[in-house]
């Protein structure tokens, strides 16, 4: 795994999901505990959104948001993202994370969307593996791609993304976060993705803002 003691720092971007209990509680919750992870110094938090289910559609919205963290890269980008994703796994395992049908309902879910200007195609770990992968086969084979290899299809990933960092350029891309969001957007409900709450860092919470007028 790589050297968490080294200088060199990466900028990361994780993109976080739930919609099983108080999702918007879970998530604060994550932010919390991804910023004790060692060596990680969080960056920015995104607002956070409400988003209609994406593939199976009969269950609860999602809330989602997007993370940036700074982390020390090592020699290895790979094994550093690896090492990065392996702890992301864990946080969902203790927030009580259960294997379930594709594209189903979440107690919790963490991706690593970006990891500084590299692109990695890695097998990964046992402990870097999704945790979907216990019941679904194509997960259990799925090595691991970053950038995402879904995210720039994903307006529930942009709009956040493009929050904290619309002028970046995915390694791969070609355009940036928000040229992209925009070009997926047009071709979305105009609700598909809501932005409702903006992150308050002394509170370590989202919090709506107040209705106007």
């Amino acid at each position: 795994m790589s050297d968490r003691t080294a200088t060199h720092r990466v900028r990361a971007y994780i993109g976080l999901g739930a919609n099983v209990g108080d999702a918007p509680a879970t998530l604060a919750r994550a932010v919390d505990a991804i910023t004790k992870l060692p060596g990680v110094r969080v960056r920015g938090v995104s607002p956070l959104y409400v988003t209609a289910p994406w593939g199976v559609t009969d269950q609860p919205d999602f809330h989602n948001a997007v993370v940036a963290v700074d982390i020390p890269a090592g020699p290895d980008r790979a094994a550093g993202a690896l090492t990065l994703l392996a702890e992301l796994k864990a946080l969902e395992r203790l927030a009580g994370r259960r294997g379930r049908r594709r594209w189903g309902p979440r107690e919790l879910d963490l991706d690593l969307l970006v990891f500084g200007r590299n692109r990695i195609v890695v097998d990964r770990p046992a402990e870097a593996r999704s945790i979907d992968a216990e019941t679904d086969p194509a997960k259990a084979a799925r090595r691991l791609e970053v950038p995402h290899r879904d995210a720039g299809e994903r307006l529930f990933v942009l709009a956040p993304l493009a929050d904290l960092a619309p002028g970046l350029v995915p390694p791969g891309w070609g355009v940036t976060v928000e040229t992209r969001r925009r070009h997926v957007a047009a071709t979305e409900a105009p609700d598909a993705v809501r932005k409702v709450a903006l992150w308050h860092a002394e509170r370590g919470a989202w919090v709506r803002e107040p209705a106007s007028g």
